[in-house]
């Protein structure tokens, strides 16, 4: 930016919404019509992904800008403290405003957590979370996983409302301090997230009988990885559906999109008329993605695009950014953008580089990202490396997968068995090396998540207390099973 203009920055994040979920990106019923617009009017990567596909893990690297090996909150009973200073805290301390409006899924409020304020903040429920989720040795079974196929339909939910309110007050705050020097605003919302239940207007522009079966939806069609097969023992979400409840499913998280996407519209419509829109740098992103019934999966936890892929939208106004960018980039990239908007220095040893950079360079497909999981239904630790064409998907102690997606964009067929493709997989393991050594990382993850159940009464009290499913909004008591 220029000397002496000014410094603002708007972050829109949303909570499980795919980076395949949008029209813009191919999506071939869900809208996104304002998305859709700001998209197409700015900058959209075509290859963003979580670091990790669940929520603590991803929020805390986002916010830290380092890998969850680094991080080691390892899933979703290890939240963020702010003990790992994050980009939060390098502007608060150079007198930059920074403001949260929304979920956070942090420890509690009162932790630093390099926020000047948190305005209606969701924080992981009592300050522990979901120990549940932790236990890995050997995997649970997760019955609360029943409640998503029992709460679907059309309506609005404690989510919702929640949500609303984030909108009502993110565009408020927008208003209000128009004319403020120097400000980071992160506007976090929770759709599309389940409970599947959608309000009724957006709801209600899709149509059942328009709505495909997920792919690889009957167990006939696909051959699941042996990974895969223990993280559907432990999540049998699918078990309690039958064909015409998944396009119900999908029909609602369709709606939770359009919902996402009309709060989006309200935000940039507040920077507009606030006179922002020459001036405010804004970025559209999500915490991770949904598998959305695809291979007979629900929810998240998985490295496949539909959960590992997020949107990354953006708008750097004064730059002469590409529409769309081809260079793979992930959250840690987010907070190196911030850094370098405000005009403040990034240590020199985080992965991330500034998204506005990246876009105004040539596209760089041989730019690796790196993405890894450690949490709820994980038998073993799994490892995403996407680099060119190739994605790698690497456990330990079982057999990698390989996915051309240019050719095989859906991942319908692992190029590992064979071998014809040994030396693609060879040197995508030595560049995944050279970000972790994934076995002993596994071995301190579950190290970690040892001691912290046993200082909750151990395997079998945690087991018996049982999980409560997503946390819930502000003022809703957790309901465990």
């Amino acid at each position: 930016m220029k000397q002496g203009s000014r410094r603002i920055a708007i972050v829109v994040m949303s909570d499980e919404h795919s980076g395949l979920a949008l029209s813009c990106a191919g999506h071939p019923w869900i809208r996104t019509p304002h998305l859709d617009r700001f998209a197409a009017a700015n900058t959209r990567f075509a290859s963003a992904y979580t670091n990790s596909p669940i929520c603590i893990p991803a929020r805390a690297s986002f916010t830290t800008g380092r890998y969850t090996h680094e991080t080691r909150n390892w899933d979703n009973a290890l939240p963020y403290t702010g003990q790992m200073p994050g980009w939060t805290h390098r502007l608060r301390d150079a007198g930059v405003d920074v403001t949260s409006i929304g979920k956070l899924h942090f420890r509690n409020e009162t932790d630093d957590t390099g926020f000047t304020r948190q305005i209606l903040p969701m924080h992981v429920v009592n300050g522990v979370g979901d120990l549940l989720g932790a236990v890995r040795d050997p995997l649970p079974v997760r019955h609360k996983t029943r409640a998503l196929a029992e709460e679907i339909g059309i309506g609005e939910s404690s989510y919702t409302r929640y949500d609303r309110a984030i909108a009502q007050a993110s565009t408020q705050w927008i208003r209000e301090h128009a004319q403020d020097d120097g400000w980071v605003l992160f506007a976090s919302f929770v759709a599309p997230h389940f409970p599947l239940i959608a309000p009724e207007e957006f709801a209600s522009g899709y149509r059942l009988a328009d709505i495909p079966l997920p792919k690889l939806a009957r167990a006939a069609d696909r051959a699941d990885h042996p990974w895969i097969a223990a993280l559907r023992t432990c999540f049998p979400h699918d078990s309690f559906f039958d064909d015409e409840l998944r396009r119900r499913a999908l029909l609602s998280y369709g709606g939770l999109c359009s919902f996402m996407d009309w709060h989006f519209a309200q935000i940039c419509r507040a920077i507009d008329e606030s006179g922002l829109a020459d001036e405010a740098l804004v970025i559209y992103t999500s915490d991770h993605g949904d598998n959305m019934g695809a291979r007979a999966l629900w929810g998240k936890s998985t490295l496949y695009e539909e959960a590992a892929r997020v949107p990354m939208l953006l708008r750097a106004p004064g730059h002469a950014t590409r529409k769309v960018v081809g260079t793979h980039v992930s959250l840690v990239d987010v907070g190196a953008t911030l850094l370098a908007w405000m005009g403040i220095q990034a240590p020199v040893d985080l992965p991330g580089r500034s998204l506005v950079e990246l876009a105004q360079a040539p596209d760089d497909p041989a730019r690796p990202v790196f993405s890894e999981y450690h949490a709820a239904g994980a038998v073993t630790g799994a490892y995403m490396l996407r680099q060119d064409r190739w994605k790698l998907i690497y456990y330990v102690d079982m057999a990698p997968q390989l996915f051309d997606l240019v050719a095989d964009p859906e991942e319908r067929t692992d190029l590992v068995p064979g071998g014809r493709h040994a030396h693609v997989v060879d040197d995508l393991i030595a560049s995944l090396r050279r970000i972790v050594d994934p076995e002993a990382q596994d071995r301190v993850a579950k190290a970690d998540q040892h001691a912290l159940i046993e200082a909750h009464g151990g395997r079998e009290a945690v087991v018996r207390r049982g999980g409560f499913g997503a946390t819930p909004a502000p003022g809703v008591e957790a309901k465990f099973a």
